[in-house]
This record gives C-alpha cells, structure tokens and sequence, in this order.
C-alpha cells in the first residue's frame, strides 16, 4: 500500500496529472439571502456592499454530464437560507452571510471564467466548490491566483493537489479541500475484492484520459500489485467514447474477475452496457466516480444490482451540523421529504463546505482578510455533518481527509435502488446494513 502522509513515490507520474486540467459546474449568480424559492437557477444577484455582509461564492456542475454530483444543490442552499439570514457574530460584529452560485456547465473553461465572476464582479469573499477535479481544480487555480481563499470537495486529493502541480510537502497559499486519496482507495476496494475471494491476478481497469483517472493510473497501480493483483489497462480514451469493444475485448482476454473504473458517468453506462452485451461480467465490479447517485443506478435499471463503489457519507453515519445540530438522518430525510427523491452523497459533502466557509470567518480575526481566512482553513480542525476534518493533518497541507465505506446498489423499497453499506472496515463508526455480494 502506499503511504498517503507524505509519499511522494506512489505518484511519480504527476506530470501526467498537470497535463489533464479540469471542467465543472455552477449555475448563475444566486445570493442566499434574496433567492426566491424557486432554488439556485434564474435567481439574480444582490450587490450588496454593506460591510456587514459576507459572501461565498459557491461552484458546482448544475449541468452537462456531471450534473448528478449537483442534485441536491438547491435543496442545500434553501436550507442553508434560515440559518444564515439570522446572521453571526464574528470578528466581534454581527454578520450576514449571502451565497452566490454559478453553473459550470461541466466543462473548464467555463468554471475558470464564472469563479473569475465571483471574485471581480459579484466580490465574494470565499469560494467553495464541489465535484470532481473538473471543477475543484480550475476554481482552486482561478483563486490560488487572485488571493482568494477556497475549499473545494469530491476530487481525490491526488488529483487537485499533485494534479495542480504541487510537489509532496508544498503548500497552496489560498488553496484548501477535503475528501479523500489513493490509500484509501485502494484499501478499500482491495479489501472487497478478497472478501469475495479473488486473491490476486488480473483487474481490468478502465481509466480515460483526464485528471481522476490520471490520479488512478499512478496510484493504484503501485497498491495492486503488493496486494497480488495486476492492472490490466489499455490505454486512455477520450470522454465521450461511445465503442467500448476494443476495451471490453482486452479484459475478457485475460479472464479477469474484477473490473474497477473512474469515467464520467454517461461513459460508464455506455460502457456496462455493452460489457453486458459483449459477455465480460466481473465476479465484482468496484468503481469510482460513477454510481455514486440514485439517478444512475436508475438509468442502468437491472445492471445496476450489486455494482460496488465507495461512500463517504450516507443517512447512516453518526454526524451532525455544527451550524444548527442537523444530523445525517434528518438531512437525508429532508431531503426525500422535500424533493420525493433519495438521498445523495453529495448532501453532507456541499452541506459541509458551509459549516467550514462559517467557521473560517468565525475563527479569522477579520473576515474580510482574505490572507486570514485562507490560513483558517488550511489548519481548521472541525467535526460537522461530514464527520471529523483535520486540515492541518494532511496527507499534505490544507488537505483534510474523510473515511469511506464500501456501498452496493440493490433494488429498494420506498425507491428503485438503495445504496447498502456492505464493508465498514475503515470507519466502523458507520453501521453495515447489507451483505458484500458478486455482482455477477
């Protein structure tokens, strides 16, 4: 296994990372405090410039193939309003808080130009973001070079830190985020694949060319192989690829029982569907950055059953809110209540980028000092609704990271698919509530 703390090794083909870049989400400008109810999208902005007012920019995929991480924005940012309106002391002032959202449209270009909206014209004084390299990293870059303090979330911390061209040890100066990395990755996935007894051989990996996946080729290669276990990869294919024959062909050359993957979620479904076509079923299929929402598991209908993936926050975790005492439950459950859909992963994570923009301006001794407010946030110590993050603990500086469980789809009963929790190993604070099964 590679060691995450500070091992540099694992990742040595970072500047393949560097070469991928990033593309993502927002929506436009929504301000907390004057949104209408009808959520983030055709809502305008407030230019307020009451210096008791303070505001967070917020960036995430509203549309284009990675809009599944932001399904539950808006109901997010409607919670959010009650809470913040009233308003908080901080730097011994009483002070509001507004939210202004932008849409990346899922691709870079746009989430550069819409976090450079946030800082010149709307004047936020924090960015967080959320959702893959394709958005955190370009948001973080655009910050990272105006001096804006942000936290960004859902990226494998390999891919935003040695993907943005960091070396092991270095440190952004405005640049912070949570989630998790490689080890973890690995640990877990290896672990599920020996629990269903296959202890070692080939593992088809289906990685295309962009930074998660370039995260995924340095770094699981290293694991596997300590483990027994070889990656069977061919070579890297551009988002969008609608034949998958030539890939699906290789893996059943080598009889391998296992299959893990990091696409973009239209990708994987073109890709399962026809490996299902074409015969390759994997005794167990563990994949990231897919599968993780309700509505995809929907969109494969019977080829979803006991697809594995990681997850990192679930009704299920032991957490609260430390903006109003909100466990995981209830916001799950608000949720379904609210909108009469399932609950999502990404809740706890954008719920979470809140209780940390909050707590940053809390804990500064001006809210306004942006050089303050980045450094809140690279040693921030918190425990919220994500469960405890230590930012000044690494793997790196100002990376904080989150346990994760392993999770199977299974046909539910108040919705198509539930998401059970099948493997606690590595947070056991989380309760299993389903058997690992084959897939196939």
């Amino acid at each position: 296994m590679p060691n995450r703390s500070n091992d540099e090794s694992a990742f040595s083909r970072r500047d393949l990372l560097r070469a991928a870049g990033a593309g993502a989400a927002l929506l436009g400008g929504v301000p907390l405090l004057d949104a209408c109810s009808s959520g983030l999208k055709g809502a305008g902005s407030s230019a307020s410039g009451a210096s008791s007012t303070l505001k967070i920019g917020y960036v995430s995929p509203q549309t284009g193939p990675l809009a599944s991480f932001a399904t539950g924005d808006n109901f997010i940012i409607d919670k959010l309003k009650p809470l913040l309106s009233k308003g908080f002391t901080i730097g011994g002032n009483k002070r509001t808080v507004e939210i202004v959202v932008k849409d990346s449209q899922s691709t870079t270009t746009r989430a550069t130009a819409v976090t450079q909206e946030l800082i010149n014209s709307d004047q936020v004084d924090l960015v967080v973001a959320s959702a893959t390299p394709d958005t955190a990293n370009p948001v973080s870059d655009a910050c990272e070079a105006n001096g804006m303090p942000n936290v960004t979330t859902i990226v494998p911390w390999e891919a935003w830190f040695f993907g943005r061209g960091k070396k092991a040890g270095e440190s952004f100066d405005y640049s912070s985020m949570f989630f998790f990395g490689m080890a973890e990755f690995t640990q877990l996935f290896i672990h599920m694949w020996q629990r269903v007894g296959v202890n070692g051989g080939p593992v088809a990996c289906l990685w295309p060319n962009d930074t998660d996946a370039n995260a995924f080729r340095a770094g699981f290669p290293p694991a596997m192989k300590t483990a027994g276990y070889t990656d069977i990869a061919p070579n890297g294919y551009q988002d969008g690829t609608t034949d998958f024959s030539a890939q699906i062909a290789a893996f059943k050359n080598t009889g391998a029982e296992l299959f893990t993957c990091t696409p973009i979620p239209p990708d994987f479904q073109t890709y399962w569907k026809q490996a299902a076509a074409q015969g390759f079923k994997p005794k167990l299929a563990t994949v990231a950055k897919v599968m993780l929402f309700p509505s995809e598991a929907v969109a494969l209908g019977s080829l979803s059953n006991n697809i594995a993936t990681d997850v990192w926050w679930s009704p299920y975790n032991p957490y609260q809110s430390t903006l109003d005492g909100t466990t995981a439950k209830q916001l799950a459950t608000d949720f379904s209540t609210s909108t009469g859909t399932q609950w999502t992963q990404a809740l706890g994570s954008v719920y979470s980028l809140f209780e940390i923009a909050v707590q940053a301006f809390k804990n500064a001794s001006d809210p306004k000092d942006k050089k303050d407010v980045a450094h809140q946030l690279k040693t921030m110590n918190i425990t919220g609704i994500s469960g405890p993050l230590n930012f000044a603990a690494g793997p790196q500086p100002g990376i904080a990271l989150q346990k994760i469980c392993g999770g199977q789809w299974r046909p539910g009963t108040s919705f198509p698919w539930d998401m059970f929790i099948v493997d606690n190993t590595y947070n056991p604070s989380v309760p299993v509530n389903g058997d690992l099964k084959a897939t196939n």
